[in-house]
């Protein structure tokens, strides 16, 4: 099984994330591949089974360029039949767009086929032990998800 991890971090809260989460996956048995948004096409999707975005959210939910144009790739895909999670952080600071762009990314996927197998994984600023046991608690069910 193939897990792409696409992360956007902008002060590293994110990139840890994303390291947890692929740690988490190899330790259940996915070949996994992660990529920072900047360097990444969204087509790189295509060959995996699952499909796993982690990203910040800016302010009050302007995406920045490089997500925006990582999103308008995505939008174009046809992912039905592939599995999809999603996860970041954001500051509460900012109320009704506390990770906005995490669930700009969940529909997203929604939109395009693929199907959700994790709840999204929503932190405030930077990761902390009882957020490793959400990541941790997502990898199970993402993989949970492939034993059928």
């Amino acid at each position: 099984m193939k897990a792409q991890i696409v992360f956007a971090s902008m002060t590293g809260n994110d990139e840890d994330m994303a390291d947890i989460l692929e740690e988490d996956l190899q330790d259940a048995g996915f070949e996994v591949e992660t990529t920072d948004v900047s360097f990444a096409d969204a087509s790189s999707y295509l060959d995996a089974d699952l499909c796993v975005m982690v990203t910040y959210t800016y302010g009050e939910g302007v995406m920045t360029d490089e997500l925006r144009d990582f999103y308008d790739q995505l939008i174009e895909l046809n992912l039905t039949g592939k599995k999809f999670a999603v996860m970041g952080s954001g500051d509460k600071t900012y109320k009704d767009h506390y990770c906005e762009n995490v669930f700009d990314f969940q529909k997203a996927f929604k939109k395009i086929g693929a199907q959700e197998v994790a709840k999204p994984v929503t932190i405030e600023n930077a990761v902390k032990d009882e957020d490793i046991a959400l990541i941790d608690q997502a990898a199970s069910q993402m993989a949970e998800a492939f034993n059928d």
